[in-house]
């Protein structure tokens, strides 16, 4: 009897250690495909870390916005609203303390707030893209190098967004894939 009952807790723990990864990896899979996509201007990347894996960080153009409000707390979250601009790139229209009730948004934290310029920077929680080891390494010299002539290269990551939340898509020079652009 006793032996039923450790075996019918195995199973069920079983269930739980299988279907909570399930569930994160199909909440992220239905922002993909259910998501809008935008198209975040980078800066240049930062040097990887050998702790957390082969990935390379992104810096964003969009950090910042101006507003008049002084109580910004840092690592608090906001909203960002976003549109894109003429380009085709993403900006912010205005930023928010609650949930907005209509337009594309997404999560930020509040990094700190410069009350000399009344500016807001925040960080976005995509700022993180993992890549095969063997291709992390040359993805950060390619874009780095793509960042020292802005105009004639564009470097962009593609986040896609859905009700505030965002998945990192890819990350892109010239509309190629850093991957793809790498092996070229």
């Amino acid at each position: 009897m006793k032996t039923k009952y450790i075996f019918i807790l195995f199973v069920i723990l079983a269930i739980v250690q299988l279907g909570i990864p399930a569930q994160m990896i199909n909440h992220r899979e239905s922002i993909l495909k259910e998501g809008k996509p935008f198209k975040f201007k980078t800066e240049p990347i930062d040097p990887s870390d050998p702790f957390k894996g082969k990935y390379i960080y992104l810096n964003y153009e969009l950090d910042n916005y101006i507003s008049e409000d002084t109580d910004w707390k840092r690592s608090n979250t906001i909203y960002v609203s976003i549109v894109n601009d003429s380009l085709g790139f993403v900006k912010a229209s205005a930023i928010h303390k609650e949930v907005p009730q209509n337009g594309d948004f997404v999560m930020a934290k509040v990094n700190r707030y410069n009350s000399n310029a009344k500016e807001v920077r925040f960080i976005f929680p995509f700022n993180e893209f993992y890549m095969k080891e063997s291709k992390a390494y040359d993805a950060e010299v390619a874009h780095r190098d793509a960042q020292i002539d802005p105009l004639s290269n564009k470097t962009y990551a593609l986040v896609y967004i859905k009700d505030g939340e965002a998945v990192l898509d890819n990350v892109f020079i010239n509309d190629i894939p850093i991957a793809d652009f790498v092996e070229q």
